[in-house]
């Protein structure tokens, strides 16, 4: 089974909401919400990878963030790790630059949101669960 890396940014507001991001359609787990981010290439840091995905999908460039949580996932087809960081500042407006939605909740409101199975610790996490 294939391990991908994947670098997650929890990007917090002043008002204490995060940013989630719509999957495309037609890539793995389409349509759900998730928090930002992506594959971790050959020779990149964990953090390198999160300031470069945010650059690319939000147009942002991280000024502060943290180790939140690693977590691992199996699907029937890959094996994901993800490394959550919370990102509590940034210069720039986060935008869908590949044209994803995307939306500012409290934590609390996205319990019923669709998210991706790998996604639901974080949203525990996050709720104090």
């Amino acid at each position: 089974m294939a391990i991908v890396t994947v670098a997650v940014g929890i990007l917090i507001d002043p008002q204490g909401r995060v940013l989630v991001t719509r999957r495309a359609p037609k890539t793995h787990q389409g349509g759900l919400w998730e928090f930002p981010g992506g594959k971790v290439e050959p020779g990149e840091t964990v953090s390198g990878a999160l300031a470069r995905e945010l650059k690319e999908e939000l147009g942002v460039a991280v000024l502060t963030s943290e180790p939140f949580m690693t977590l691992q996932h199996d699907y029937v087809d890959k094996q994901v790790c993800l490394s959550v960081y919370t990102v509590t500042s940034w210069r720039g407006e986060p935008s869908g630059i590949e044209g994803q939605p995307l939306a500012w909740q409290r934590p609390a409101d996205l319990i019923d949101w669709p998210f991706p199975a790998a996604n639901q610790p974080i949203l525990e996490r996050l709720l104090g669960d």
